[in-house]
């Protein structure tokens, strides 16, 4: 099969988070995962795909997910000679405090179990129903550099560069044989007062907040609430929502005499 730039199709759910990397708003991270998966109906099997900061908080977030989602099984990628990182065992996870969430209490007594294999029991009646039930895979390579961090990144920043152009290849007619270049193609003109403007990986002054807008990379999405605009705009968020992302686009520019912003994107207008 061809690389998954090369084919890409539209998500069931998405949310646009905005950054490359989760640090600085785990939070919001752990409430975008929540709302996409609200949306599984369990009728197909799913396969999740973690991120892979596993140090630190990295590693807190990911016994987070893993209690959040209740998988079945667990495909655990060791990296080649580092030992830092523990097996995500069933008997791990339970009793390792998450980022935001709290591990079972070490129990107090153990009981003698059939075989004369000891195993633990609660003093506090908790019984196993919280324990996850999953079987873990542990995969171990045996080639080194394998899963080399600043390769991973370098390699991880290569194929979103790639989705991007591919997603942005949409825009190009299939019939005509040359490239048309971006400021070559017709963009939608879109009212100051229909769009709400949020920046997301920064804080930006309102007063600035058309310069950071223009020419940028935008995520479409669909607030929850309607926010009615009394003026013509610009309406801005104070806070960032969860949300419907419907897709992507570029601002390709913005007419502060007629109060438009010039956006560029693939989604159909039907959605907008």
């Amino acid at each position: 099969p061809a690389p998954p730039f090369t084919h890409q199709q539209t998500p069931r759910k998405m949310v646009y988070y905005g950054q490359t990397s989760c640090e600085q708003d785990t939070e919001r991270y752990l409430d975008v995962v929540k709302y996409v998966f609200s949306s599984y109906k369990k009728e197909v099997p799913l396969v999740i795909n973690t991120m892979g900061w596993v140090k630190g908080e990295g590693l807190l977030l990911l016994i987070d997910i893993i209690r959040l989602l209740s998988p079945t099984h667990i495909v655990q990628m060791d990296v080649y000679d580092w030992k830092a990182m523990a097996p995500l065992t069933p008997e791990y996870v339970p009793l390792t405090p998450g980022l935001y969430t709290k591990g079972k209490q070490q129990p107090r007594g153990k009981q003698l179990g059939t075989g004369g294999a000891e195993t633990w029991s609660s003093s506090e009646g908790e019984g196993d129903a919280s324990a996850p039930q999953y079987k873990l895979l542990y995969v171990h390579p045996e080639f080194p550099r394998a899963g080399v961090a600043g390769e991973a990144r370098v390699h991880s920043g290569i194929l979103r560069d790639m989705s991007l152009l591919g997603y942005l290849g949409q825009l190009q007619c299939p019939d005509v044989g040359a490239v048309i270049p971006l400021h070559g193609l017709v963009p939608y003109q879109v009212p100051f007062n229909a769009v709400a403007l949020r920046v997301i990986h920064t804080d930006v002054a309102p007063t600035n907040i058309m310069y950071a807008v223009n020419a940028s990379w935008v995520g479409l999405c669909r607030i929850p609430e309607e926010i009615r605009c009394q003026t013509e705009g610009p309406v801005l968020l104070t806070q960032t929502p969860v949300c419907d992302c419907l897709g992507f686009g570029i601002v390709r520019g913005v007419d502060m005499e007629k109060k438009l912003y010039h956006v560029l994107t693939p989604v159909p207008p039907e959605s907008h």
